[in-house]
């Protein structure tokens, strides 16, 4: 200690100690003054009570604020941070004891909320994990519900098939069976790859990744490739692109799995015969793609469903395995484009939106 800190007023108890050491010297020097005054002893020895009820109001004065008030607001303090409320800390600014405890309780609260705030962002955290978990194995049981179901009707055709190929002696029929076997076996293997990519893109386990392709020129390959030069085409098809390059910004593998889904479901559901036409327009800084049909409409009910995987409809043709609109529907959500089908007089439009870039 040294001597600037042994002789100045840092603790409660030398104030206190200083204050009654001062007030009892005062009170000795101000009787001895007042007895020996020239007056009426009974007149001095009034002057000197009012002196002394002076003398105690200011003691109480500064016990009031050294003491009594450093002392309730720490009560309060601590009080209120029984209570779990740090928004008001401790007002005490003494270089004392009751001022060093202010400072400490208003550290220890300040810690207090830190860790409670930490303890809220792990518990937020948890509950997320734990929900994800939840929703994860939600999504695997209805994985495997779908699969079982889907999977009866090949696994079905191929059983009936083998036991068929075990006894039949034709070897023309044998090589039918064995035809159908491999089809079966081929359809039940995209249907599986298929669902554990739309499963992929539903998790956030497939990612997207971006980038800067000319839309035009790239419906076009895709198209051309699938509707192009097909034999079993039995139908007309009709187009209107712009002249020029327009440029996009997007999943170029995953847009090219949402045209293919689109167009061989036109290519499907087209009347023998019908028109088949493929658009796109440029629209206030948008290409507008859209593909029309003619063909059967879609039950109204069922436009807003056709979009849910394995959803089927007895009286729509636009089901199929209920998995191709459902990947469509996926992909473009997570790029925030807007999308949709529509009857039209004498068919069925599907189309989304896409901004262009420069």
């Amino acid at each position: 200690m040294n001597r600037k800190e042994s002789f100045g007023l840092r603790t409660v108890r030398k104030k206190i100690i200083m204050i009654s050491k001062i007030a009892g010297i005062i009170l000795i020097v101000s009787y001895i003054v007042s007895t020996g005054l020239p007056i009426d002893p009974d007149i001095s020895l009034w002057i000197w009570l009012c002196f002394v009820t002076v003398l105690v109001l200011v003691l109480d004065y500064l016990m009031d604020r050294y003491i009594s008030k450093p002392v309730s607001e720490l009560s309060r303090a601590a009080h209120e941070m029984a209570q779990l409320d740090f928004s008001s800390p401790c007002k005490i600014h003494t270089k004392d004891e009751l001022g060093e405890l202010g400072g400490n309780l208003n550290k220890m609260a300040e810690n207090l909320q830190q860790t409670f705030a930490s303890l809220e962002d792990a518990n937020l955290k948890l509950e997320q994990d734990v929900e994800q978990k939840k929703r994860l194995l939600d999504e695997r049981r209805e994985l495997v519900d779908h699969l079982s179901h889907e999977m009866k009707t090949p696994l079905g055709v191929i059983r009936a098939y083998a036991e068929g190929l075990q006894d039949e002696r034709d070897e023309e029929k044998r090589q039918r069976y064995t035809e159908v076997i491999i089809t079966e076996t081929e359809r039940m293997s995209r249907l599986i790859t298929t669902l554990l990519d739309l499963s992929a893109l539903e998790n956030g386990a497939a990612l997207l990744r971006p980038e800067r392709f000319d839309f035009v020129a790239f419906l076009e390959i895709v198209a051309g490739r699938l509707l192009l030069d097909t034999p079993e085409a039995d139908f007309v098809l009709q187009y209107e692109l712009p002249e020029h390059p327009v440029y996009v910004s997007a999943d170029k593998s995953r847009m090219e799995q949402v045209l293919d889904n689109l167009i061989v479901n036109a290519k499907r559901n087209v009347h023998p015969g019908g028109i088949l036409k493929l658009s796109l327009e440029e629209n206030e800084g948008k290409l507008d793609f859209s593909i029309f049909n003619q063909g059967p409409p879609i039950p109204q009910e069922s436009l807003s469903k056709i979009w849910t995987k394995f959803y089927r409809d007895r009286n729509s043709r636009y089901s199929g395995s209920g998995l191709g609109l459902a990947i469509v529907a996926q992909i473009l959500s997570m790029q925030d484009l807007s999308y949709g089908a529509a009857n039209q007089p004498e068919g069925v439009v599907f189309y989304f939106s896409i901004p262009s870039i420069e």
